[in-house]
């Protein structure tokens, strides 16, 4: 019975240590380098900021502002654009790519 009980907690104890620890600090190196690279590129001034699109938008008149509130612009605009980039960045990581 013994025999069996050190087993099961080899067997516990191996997936614990190759899949789960493994994988947490894999995807903590990946989330590490993914946040630091995106505040890198915001300090370069690669990444368009708030202001820039504020002053690209001021010039829509108000007559295309009503259909674009139809459609749900402000609310779909940023997101298609964070998900662009997010697929972007995912797919340059070696390891998910």
């Amino acid at each position: 019975m013994f025999a069996i009980l050190v087993s099961a907690a080899n067997v516990a104890l191996g997936f614990l240590l190759r899949s789960v620890i493994a994988k947490f600090f894999l995807y903590f190196g990946l989330y590490f380098f993914v946040t630091e690279a995106v505040s890198l590129l915001q300090s370069a001034n690669i990444l368009p900021s708030a202001s820039s699109l504020a002053g690209a938008f001021g010039s829509i008149g108000s007559d295309v502002w009503y259909f674009l509130d139809l459609c749900a612009f402000s609310y779909g605009a940023p997101l298609l654009v964070s998900a662009y980039a997010t697929r972007f960045v995912i797919r340059r990581l070696p390891i998910i790519g």
